[in-house]
């Protein structure tokens, strides 16, 4: 999906992959406070819909970032 989320500032937080999903949250919020940022936990069901002002850190069972966070 190409991003429609320019206006929001960085998009995408590459530099977050393998660190504690805490530490990747409290960086993003600091970053950029008018975006929701969620934890999920791997195989947790979300909604499958698109939002500018969200970013989901998608961990392990221990807390490990495993994807790329990035806005959507």
């Amino acid at each position: 999906m190409a991003s429609t989320c320019s206006d929001m500032g960085k998009e995408m937080w590459p530099e977050l992959l393998g660190v504690h999903g805490e530490v990747a949250a409290a960086k993003i919020r600091r970053e950029n406070r008018n975006i929701v940022v969620a934890i999920i936990q791997e195989g947790m069901y979300v909604t499958m819909d698109f939002r500018c002002d969200r970013v989901r850190i998608w961990v392990d069972k221990r807390g490990i970032v495993k994807q790329v966070p990035r806005l959507g």
